[in-house]
C-alpha cells in the first residue's frame, strides 16, 4: 500500500509539472539576434534546432517613418525556415528612439503602420516585435499595436512585444491583449548605470516577480500564462573598482565569461578580488532552474541575446535545450 501511494505521489507530481506544457501548444524559445555585422554569418552559428522563434535586433524605420533595404534578409528568412524558425523583426530597442513620439502620433501613424507591414510582407517574415521602452512608451503605444493587430491577424502573422518591469503600468490592458505573446525582460534590475547599485541583474526572485506580475496581477484575463514568456540573460555586469575602465568587464558576454573564469560555469557571480570588483550573470544551474521555472508557470523562455552564447559543451542555449527536452520524455 505504501509503495502504491509513493508511486501515486509521484504520478500526480509530474502531471502538476506538465500540465503548463500541455495547456500550450508549443512551448516557445525566443532568441533575439543582434549583430555586429553580418546577421548570416553569425546566424549560422546557431544550432536553429534549438529556437522556435528568432528575433532581428532591431530593424527600425528612419526619422521619417520610411524602412531602409534590408539584402540580408532574405537569407535570413530562408535558414530559419528551412529549420522550421519563426523570424519576426524587432523595433524600437533598450536606447532611446525619441523620434518613434513623432512617427506614431495621429497625423503620421497610419503611413507609419503601412509601412511596417509592406516590410513585413516585402521580407516574408512572420510578425512584428515590439521592443519600445523606457521613455518611448507614450499614449500612442497602444494606438499603434492596436492598429498593426488585425491586419497581421488577417495575415496569420504574429505580434508580440518585449515589456519591462520598471515600465509595467504603461501598458494598458488593451494594448496586452493584443499580442500573441510577450517577452518578459527579467534581467537589468541593475547595471553599470547604478554603479552604488551592485549585485544581481538577474537573480530567480526578479524572475518570479515578472511571472507574479504578468500571469496573476495582470492576467489570466489579459494574459494567460502560456502567452508570457520568460527573458533570461546571456551576459553578465561588473561593479567596483574593476581593471577595466576598459567595457569588457562592465558588460561582459557568457562566452567571455565562461572563457576567462572557466570555473565558474556553475555560479552566478566572480569575485576578483586583486582588483576589487565583481561581475554578477546567470550561469548553467541557473538558467536550467529558471528553464524549469518557465515550464512550470510560463509559455517559454527568452535569450538576449544569442550572440553572447559560448557554442561549445557550455552552451546556455544548450542548458535550455536539454532541460525543454527533458521535460517533453516525461510527457511520453
Amino acid at each position: 500500500m505504501k509503495i502504491y501511494q509513493k508511486a501515486l505521489r509521484k504520478i500526480i507530481s509530474v502531471i502538476a509539472f506538465l500540465i503548463p506544457i500541455l495547456a500550450s501548444a508549443q512551448f516557445k524559445v525566443v532568441g533575439y539576434i543582434r549583430s555586429k555585422a553580418s546577421v548570416v554569418s553569425d546566424l549560422k552559428k546557431i544550432d536553429l534546432s534549438k529556437i522556435t522563434h528568432l528575433n532581428i535586433a532591431f530593424i527600425n524605420p528612419d526619422t521619417t517613418g520610411n524602412f531602409k533595404d534590408f539584402p540580408e534578409l532574405d537569407s535570413v528568412i530562408l535558414l530559419a525556415h528551412k529549420a522550421n524558425v519563426k523570424v519576426l523583426m524587432s523595433c524600437g530597442g533598450g536606447s532611446r528612439q525619441a523620434y518613434y513620439a513623432k512617427l506614431l502620433a495621429d497625423d503620421n501613424r497610419a503611413k507609419v503602420v503601412r509601412n511596417f507591414l509592406s516590410f513585413v510582407k516585402r521580407y516574408k517574415l512572420d510578425g512584428i516585435d515590439v521592443d519600445i521602452e523606457g521613455d518611448d512608451i507614450d499614449d500612442n503605444y497602444e494606438k499603434f499595436v492596436v492598429e498593426l493587430k488585425q491586419p497581421l491577424l488577417k495575415s496569420k502573422k504574429l505580434l508580440t512585444a518585449a515589456l519591462a518591469y520598471p515600465t509595467r503600468n504603461k501598458i494598458t490592458d488593451k494594448a496586452l491583449q493584443q499580442f500573441d505573446f510577450i517577452n518578459a525582460m527579467a534581467y537589468d534590475k541593475t547595471g553599470p548605470w547604478r554603479p552604488t547599485n551592485p549585485g544581481q541583474h538577474a537573480p530567480i526572485s526578479y524572475a518570479t516577480d515578472h511571472l507574479n506580475y504578468w500571469t496573476k496581477e495582470r492576467g489570466p484575463a489579459n494574459l494567460p500564462a502560456s502567452k508570457v514568456v520568460l527573458g533570461v540573460p546571456f551576459y553578465g555586469y561588473g561593479f567596483g573598482s574593476l581593471p577595466l575602465a576598459d567595457r569588457t568587464y562592465k558588460e561582459m558576454s557568457w562566452d567571455t565569461i565562461i572563457k576567462k573564469f572557466p570555473d565558474s560555469i556553475n555560479v552566478d557571480e566572480v569575485v576578483l578580488p586583486n582588483e576589487g570588483g565583481t561581475i554578477y550573470y546567470n550561469g548553467k544551474a541557473t538558467i536550467k532552474v529558471k528553464t524549469e521555472l518557465a515550464l512550470k508557470e510560463a509559455g517559454g523562455i527568452m535569450i538576449w541575446q544569442l550572440m553572447h552564447d559560448s557554442f561549445d559543451e557550455n552552451s546556455l542555449l544548450k542548458v535550455i535545450n536539454d532541460t525543454v527536452k527533458q521535460a517533453e520524455k516525461r510527457i511520453k
